[in-house]
């Protein structure tokens, strides 16, 4: 399922991109206003063209399928869950001595 979802999430992006390219910009008619060829300077766009229709679809598809993508890895787990912390080798716990004094503590003075 993995495998299938990233074939088609690559092959979306791949159209997606080549769709956007394709397409002409919503400034392109701007800079005809200065020539006094644009139809559509800063009026409405009108209907959606058929690219533009199909960028969208491709759009909806490459976001289900990443959705598709991040929750199929958040099930999976994480890679470090089969793996055993190493043996660590400790020494028997010894009890400590107290501290041997070598000279007498002082007396304090009267």
């Amino acid at each position: 399922m993995r495998i299938f979802l990233v074939s088609l999430h690559v092959i979306v992006s791949a159209i997606l991109i080549a769709m956007v390219l394709l397409q002409k910009g919503k400034g392109a008619d701007i800079g005809a206003a200065f020539g006094g060829a644009s139809q559509t300077v800063f009026g409405p766009r009108g209907a959606a063209s058929f690219m533009a229709k199909l960028t969208t679809g491709a759009a909806i598809i490459f976001m289900f399928t990443s959705l598709g993508l991040a929750l199929i890895t958040t099930k999976k787990g994480s890679i470090m869950e089969d793996i055993k912390p190493p043996q660590t080798q400790t020494a028997p716990a010894v009890p400590l001595a107290p501290p041997m004094q070598s000279s007498p503590a002082p007396v304090p003075a009267k």
